[in-house]
């Protein structure tokens, strides 16, 4: 749900082209929407290319940061100002479908046949409820743990035993335990070690951004590998966070910081995101997503690298999240915003963004293009893309209501790393809450 909220870079591109065919009696500008900064010189590329192709549209593309992104969007669905085509993010997808602001694509992408299977497995059908398609896959994301290289050397513990990581919700398995080595207070104490002070912590085994209601990286991985499911099917109604494994789980991630002292807590993960305190060398492991994989390369100056979320009982489990771009329905010019949104899901587009190695994109052939473009750089990737698969991924809980769910559970799960209330007792009236919506 903090997808890119670090990336609040504003700009905005506007591409044009020169020749008007005698087919178009004007130039035909369509307007395109995203939040993040860092794609959107990429997107120009794409926008440039086409443009060479489609002499007569030209694309206006406008970014935004992520907060202010969704409050304009919105307010410009209502004032009938939308762009024409837009990013669009599975949490807001039951609320748009709702309010009736998507344009259906299934029968253009029929009949231009587009090969829906030419995407990674689970990323179409995340945007199609009764058999009809609202948007094309854009790009995908997973979460995997950011290491500092040189702190996990100084407490002795290899690169490998990280990537064989277990955990249970009951003692942390071996995942605890290294976080345990890798916390240091500031008389040179190991968190393991007798005399360890919790109170004086220099250096965290772990830290993470402020979770929400969804844990997307925060706690989601774990839930998940335990047995936990956040919802009874897609676009169900009965949300399952009154299972105990979920009581259970955040248990343990409350107690790791605030009763052994080995994570930040969600108090001072809310004074600091978890990639300043990562680079600041204040903590040694965060578990973050794909999409801050640059943010990572950009901020930090030792050597760092990826490993996967630590294997659970139930196997390892990262949560599969992917955009794809929509069309807005009040959009006067839907046959030319379709042949944009056809072509930024095209090989030739998504080549041009998985040579950029900003994001992954959602063609298999671009995300390879991704990885090889980060191994250049000295980054390997292949953390995040072994767990990009149905046996080792859920979705995004997608369900109606889904603005006043996310609230309800944010404040349940806040509550609970905040040690305000019995966790099982804060998660069930949550849930009844949440259920009693539908």
């Amino acid at each position: 749900m903090k997808r890119l909220r670090a990336l609040t870079l504003a700009a905005a591109a506007v591409v044009s082209t020169c020749c008007v065919p005698a087919a178009f009696a004007a130039d035909v500008e369509i307007s395109y929407w995203m939040w993040d900064g860092k794609q959107a010189p990429v997107y120009q590329q794409c926008a440039e290319k086409f443009q060479a192709t489609n002499p007569g549209i030209k694309i206006s593309i406008k970014q935004d940061g992520w907060e202010n992104y969704w409050t304009t969007l919105t307010t410009a669905f209502v004032s009938g100002n939308a762009p024409d085509v837009f990013v669009n993010h599975l949490s807001r997808f039951p609320e748009f479908l709702g309010n009736g602001v998507m344009e259906d694509l299934t029968d253009r992408i029929d009949a231009d046949k587009v090969d829906m299977k030419a995407y990674l497995p689970g990323l179409a059908e995340t945007w199609n409820k009764d058999g009809r398609q609202w948007g094309l896959p854009k790009n995908w994301d997973t979460i995997a743990f950011v290491y500092n290289k040189q702190m996990v050397a100084d407490a002795g513990i290899s690169e490998d035993t990280l990537r064989t990581l277990t955990w249970n919700p009951q003692d942390g398995g071996t995942l605890q335990k290294v976080l345990a080595k890798l916390t240091l207070d500031q008389n040179g104490k190991r968190g393991d070690e007798p005399g360890f002070d919790k109170s004086k912590v220099k250096v965290y085994g772990l830290a993470q951004n402020p979770a929400d209601g969804y844990g997307q990286s925060e706690w989601s991985h774990y839930a998940a590998s335990a047995g936990f499911q956040y919802v009874d099917k897609p676009w169900g109604s009965k949300y399952l966070y009154d299972d105990p494994i979920l009581a259970q789980t955040l248990t343990w991630l409350r107690d790791l910081a605030l009763k052994d002292g080995y994570a930040v807590s969600q108090e001072q993960a809310g004074q600091l995101q978890a990639v300043a305190l990562f680079s600041a060398g204040k903590a040694a492991i965060v578990p973050d997503g794909s999409w801050m994989i640059g943010s990572y390369r950009d901020s930090t100056s030792f050597k760092f690298g990826f490993a996967p979320v630590a294997q659970g009982p139930k196997g390892r489990r990262s949560m599969f999240n992917g955009l794809a771009d929509s069309i807005w329905s009040g959009s006067k010019h839907k046959d030319e915003a379709w042949k944009w949104v056809r072509y930024l899901g095209s090989q030739e587009c998504q080549s041009i963004v998985g040579n950029s190695g900003v994001v992954f994109p959602a063609r298999p052939e671009a995300t390879e293009l991704a990885r090889k473009a980060h191994e250049a750089k000295g980054l390997d990737v292949s953390a995040f893309i072994m767990l990009a698969k149905p046996e080792t991924t859920f979705p995004f809980p997608i369900t109606d209501h889904g603005e006043e769910i996310a609230n309800i559970l944010k404040t349940a799960v806040n509550k609970v790393l905040l040690n305000q209330g019995d966790p099982a007792s804060l998660l069930k009236d949550a849930n009844s809450a949440v259920n009693a919506l539908f």
